[in-house]
């Protein structure tokens, strides 16, 4: 009888074990990797889970979960696409929240070239500018607003480069191929790295909140390690992780209008 109860309790352990040690497969936008990658870290500590990101633009993330992708979770850079899914009976119900507050930088390689009104955006100093996709990525959108904010959507027009994420963006800045970007602010401060170059952080009032929704996709639904993450993203860990990489949250207040540069 002792061994039975011991084979049992072996056995309960084990399950027990086996239900903890999930794998979640995240679809996250592309502002939101390398966050991911480090929150991913604290959440693999705590949950015994595993995490699993894709990272793309929001419309391609959408395209690929509507063509059927097994995400179980969607880390999205805007709250439209959520809302959409939401209302396409492709998620759980109730389960969408913000995790994150995004903000719009332009960056420049180039130490000095951004100033502090992102007044070179009206100057001849630059020939090309990138920018994401409007109609994929919205950290694009809210760059395309912000020009016509300033009424420099015509005359920028010719010397627009068009990324398909705003990691590409990034990326057509950092090799040169353009003079200028429009990136994420959390892209330029990552934890323990000064930003480089020079930058104009783009106050809020130019464009509408860039308010990152995360959903629980069906896929996802009833899955331990699904549910472990949405719950570890409102945690204090999670969220202070989120703010140390240039993020606000709900409740946090207006984004700070004043502009930061890098000094030659």
């Amino acid at each position: 009888m002792k061994l039975l109860r011991s084979v049992v309790g072996v056995a309960c352990a084990v399950a027990a074990f086996t239900a903890r040690a999930d794998e979640v497969l995240v679809a996250v936008a592309a502002n939101f990797n390398a966050p991911l990658s480090r929150i991913a870290q604290g959440f693999e500590a705590a949950t015994g889970h595993k995490l699993k990101a894709a990272a793309a633009s929001t419309g391609k993330l959408y395209a690929q979960i509507a063509a059927g992708a097994p995400f179980e979770v969607l880390l999205s850079a805007d709250d439209e696409t959520p809302a959409r899914l939401d209302a396409e009976g492709r998620t759980v119900a109730g389960s969408r929240f913000t995790y994150a507050i995004g903000e719009l930088a332009l960056w420049s390689a180039q130490p000095g070239l951004v100033d502090a009104q992102g007044a070179v955006l009206a100057s001849d100093r630059f020939r090309h500018l990138a920018i994401a996709n409007p109609k994929t990525a919205p950290y694009g959108r809210a760059a395309l607003q912000t020009l016509r904010a300033r009424g420099l959507e015509a005359a920028v027009a010719p010397r627009l480069v068009t990324a398909e994420s705003i990691a590409q963006a990034q990326q057509f800045v950092s090799s040169g191929n353009a003079e200028l970007g429009f990136v994420a602010w959390s892209q330029l401060s990552v934890p323990g790295q000064p930003p480089t170059g020079s930058w104009w952080r783009v106050p809020a009032g130019l464009h509408e909140d860039i308010r990152q929704d995360a959903v629980l996709l069906k896929p996802g639904q009833g899955k331990p390690a699904a549910q472990a993450l949405l719950a570890y993203l409102r945690s204090e860990p999670a969220k202070a992780e989120i703010r140390a990489w240039g993020y606000r949250l709900p409740g946090d207040g207006a984004a700070a209008p004043a502009a930061a540069v890098k000094k030659p």
